[in-house]
């Protein structure tokens, strides 16, 4: 079982959350193919090597190709948080980009629900 995240790593979490929200928002929707890209939840390591990046993607049909662009590009992306974040951490982190389908998981409900 894992154990629970320390405040450092919660805070780190955090910071990137909002930066790479920011990063990828500044990309504008054209960047995704006309999706949203929203930054949903950053899970960091404990040594804070790695940042698993989860992301929502409206509409969802667009997700699979949002996600090879996110992945395509992923290290101009972790070039533009390190601007962001170099003078508060000693390492920027490698991000992993995962699909957050919980958005389309609570759709599916609803839509059982209705029934």
């Amino acid at each position: 079982m894992d154990k629970a995240p320390s405040t450092r790593q919660l805070k780190v979490a955090r910071e990137i959350q909002k930066d790479m929200a920011e990063i990828l928002r500044s990309k504008g929707m054209v960047a995704f193919g006309g999706a949203m890209v929203t930054v949903s939840e950053v899970r960091v390591s404990p040594d804070l090597s790695l940042a698993k990046t989860y992301v929502s993607i409206f509409p969802s049909a667009k997700a699979e190709e949002v996600m090879k662009i996110l992945n395509e590009n992923v290290k101009a992306y972790r070039g533009e948080l390190g601007h962001k974040v170099g003078k508060q951490f000693r390492i920027v982190p490698e991000i992993n980009f995962y699909l957050d389908s919980s958005l389309d998981y609570a759709e599916h409900i609803d839509q059982l629900l209705k029934m």
